[in-house]
């Protein structure tokens, strides 16, 4: 299945119907009267956000949403149907923006979260309504109410906890692979990865997290050299960046700061992130120029610097664990979070 994060539709509510102009005529009845019935409101617009969906293709092919007219309507005081609504069902972490590219509207982040986006047109009143001491025989009703259209833009921002960057060939595929049940495309030549991979790391019981695989950056990636910054939009939502370093490279500190360049480049979404430097690939490095290249990378950037190997599985545990000791801290505070939004004291709550 193709991977596609972005993408533009068209929306439009249904109108209302018309209301009737009708008038009583039985035998033997000599007073009818009026007895038009009111129109059925038009269906409205409506976007939830479902479990099952990791992209937006099903958008490729169906661009136009509409929702169903209200029926007209009849006589008798026969009321018409309501319009059928139309709802769009998209994938959890998908962002609803305008026209415009630029204004948010929505952030379905939360699976079963629904928002009605246009509302449909009112139904028309029949001539019933009219009815009065003075008009007892009103000749008109009102149309329905037109409904509302719009154009928007669907981006999609994969839910994940842990986000995985590097330059292109740096093992970031192979890290995925050996730290889940993901099975991504691994070679030995750059750009393997062309979209994004999700893969579920169960370290133990209840030690459960997301590992989110980008295409690598290269230098000028925020410029749009090679696929440019298009794919960093996926880990934004993450609680940290595990950033792989190739430590079969020669210059480790330099492939180091090009990555860092094109995070910050992008915004403090990313470069403010908790970041795990990683020397990676180091089954392929004897013991000191695995201890030369670590040590230099950490003079640089004044951080631990981890030793992994993807196909070993050496460090890769270890790892994973002091990242999910970030991914739990961040999900108790957004639980505290939403207990003191509710109103509701830590200390009452019980699972």
């Amino acid at each position: 299945m193709k991977f596609l994060d972005e993408c533009k539709i068209f929306i439009r509510s249904g109108n209302g119907g018309g209301g009737a102009v009708s008038f009583r005529r039985e035998k033997y009845i000599e007073y009818g009267g009026p007895d038009g019935g009111d129109g059925g409101r038009g269906g409205d617009v409506w976007i939830e956000a479902v479990e099952g969906l990791n992209t937006l293709i099903d958008f490729r092919y169906h661009q136009h949403f509409k929702a169903e007219t209200g029926v007209h309507g009849m006589g008798r005081n026969r009321h018409g149907h309501n319009g059928a609504d139309a709802t769009l069902k998209v994938p959890v972490g998908t962002q609803v923006f305008a026209e415009d590219k630029e204004t948010l509207l929505l952030d379905m982040d939360v699976a079963g979260k629904r928002v009605r986006l246009l509302k449909g047109g009112n139904g028309g009143f029949g001539n019933t309504y009219f009815k009065g001491p003075v008009n007892q025989a009103p000749m008109h009703a009102n149309p329905g109410q037109e409904g509302e259209e719009q154009w928007i833009w669907l981006r999609l921002k994969l839910i994940a906890d842990v986000g995985l960057v590097g330059l292109p060939n740096a093992g970031k595929s192979t890290f995925l692979a050996a730290a889940s049940a993901a099975k991504p495309k691994i070679a030995d030549y750059p750009f393997t990865t062309l979209a994004p991979n999700l893969g579920m790391v169960d370290l133990s019981v209840g030690e459960r997290f997301i590992l989110a695989d980008i295409p690598g950056l290269i230098e000028g990636a925020s410029e749009g050299a090679g696929l440019g910054v298009r794919f960093l939009g996926h880990v934004e939502r993450t609680a940290s960046l595990i950033h792989l370093v190739d430590g079969t490279q020669d210059d480790v500190v330099e492939a180091w700061r090009t990555v860092r360049h094109e995070l910050e480049a992008y915004g403090d979404e990313l470069g403010d992130k908790t970041e795990f430097l990683v020397l990676s690939k180091v089954d392929a490095l004897d013991k000191e120029t695995r201890k030369a290249k670590a040590k230099a990378l950490a003079k640089a950037s004044s951080a631990k610097v981890w030793q992994v190997s993807g196909v070993s599985g050496e460090g890769v545990t270890e790892l994973l664990r002091e990242a999910y000791a970030l991914v739990r801290q961040r999900k108790s505070q957004e639980a505290a979070d939403a207990l003191e939004a509710s109103g509701q004291a830590p200390e009452d709550w019980a699972p």
